[in-house]
């Protein structure tokens, strides 16, 4: 029988590989991360030879803002459906957020990209 430590080891090893694949659906894809409902990075990496857009304080709290608006948004599921998936277009980066149990993939994908339902689509075939 696994212990608690060695089941959270295995899970984190698990986010880690979902994020190596969903770096190779495309190049234009610049981070893949996941973190928990309090906001907390779980893992992440950036895609080879980029520069990240957010300092390590401002990524904290982008994630707390993320993991919050995808929790309040459970208290609108019954009027509108389990929420899907939430696509937050910048002018510099647009972030895809799919949540499964209780952590969030995030994937931020530059600004310039036609196909983001496509890769939309391709992460959720991952997670």
């Amino acid at each position: 029988m696994k212990t608690p430590e060695q089941k959270w080891k295995e899970s984190i090893i698990q986010y880690r590989k979902d994020c190596q694949k969903i770096l190779q659906i495309s190049k234009s894809i610049r981070y893949a991360g996941v973190i928990n409902e309090f906001g907390r990075t779980l893992t992440g990496i950036i895609q080879p030879g980029l520069k990240p857009l957010l300092s390590p304080e401002s990524a904290k709290n982008e994630f707390f803002i993320v993991s919050n608006l995808m929790t309040l948004r459970h208290s609108q599921a019954k009027a509108f459906g389990a929420l899907d998936h939430i696509i937050l277009k910048h002018k510099n980066a647009n972030i895809i957020c799919i949540q499964k149990g209780n952590v969030i993939y995030y994937v931020s994908v530059n600004p310039s990209t036609k196909s983001i339902e496509e890769i939309t689509r391709k992460v959720k075939s991952i997670v």
